[in-house]
C-alpha cells in the first residue's frame, strides 16, 4: 500500500443475545471484515471472494468464493453470501470472518443473528463510503485514509 494507513470502521446491529459487532478494514487492495456476536463471539468461518466481470451478462459483477469452516460450525452460511455481496458491491477482494453463537438458539434468534450480521455489514460499508467521500482535514495527505468511526 505504499505506506498508506488502512481505513478502519466499526459498528453493530441488534441488541442483547443477537447483537452483532463488526470491524471493516479497507487495505487499499481489498476489504477485511470481522462479524462476531451472540453470547460467544468467535471465528467460525472465513470466506474470501474475488470479483470478476460476468462473461454471460455484460456489466454484471460476480464473485469467485472460497470458504474455510471450523469443524462443528455453521458460520459459513453467513460468511459466504456476505463476502460475495461485498466483492460484487465494491469490486474489491473481500475477506469476511464470522463467528455468531447463542446457546440453545431458537430459529428466530438464528434468523435475527443472520439479519443483524447483514445489517452490521451494510452499516460498515455505508460508513466506509461516507469516510472516503469526506475531504481531508487541513494539513493531511488526501491519499491517506486514517479516520476511524462508528457505523450505526
Amino acid at each position: 500500500m505504499g505506506g498508506h494507513e488502512p481505513l478502519v470502521v466499526t459498528g453493530s446491529a441488534g441488541a442483547g443475545r443477537v447483537c452483532v459487532h463488526g470491524v471493516l478494514t479497507a487495505t487499499g487492495d481489498g476489504l477485511v471484515v470481522s462479524l462476531a456476536g451472540g453470547e460467544r463471539p468467535h471465528v467460525g468461518a472465513v470466506a474470501v471472494a474475488a470479483p470478476y466481470a460476468s462473461p454471460r451478462h455484460p456489466g454484471r459483477t460476480r464473485a469467485s468464493t472460497s470458504v474455510l469452516v471450523l469443524t462443528g460450525h455453521r458460520d459459513d452460511e453467513v460468511a459466504r453470501p456476505l463476502a460475495e455481496y461485498v466483492a460484487r458491491q465494491t469490486g474489491q477482494v473481500a475477506v469476511v470472518a464470522v463467528g455468531l453463537h447463542v446457546d440453545d438458539a431458537t430459529p428466530e434468534e438464528i434468523a435475527a443473528l443472520t439479519e443483524n450480521a447483514r445489517k452490521a455489514l451494510e452499516g460498515l460499508l455505508a460508513r466506509l463510503e461516507a469516510s472516503s467521500e469526506q475531504p481531508p482535514a487541513a494539513g493531511t495527505d488526501s491519499t491517506r485514509p486514517g479516520r476511524e468511526g462508528e457505523a450505526s
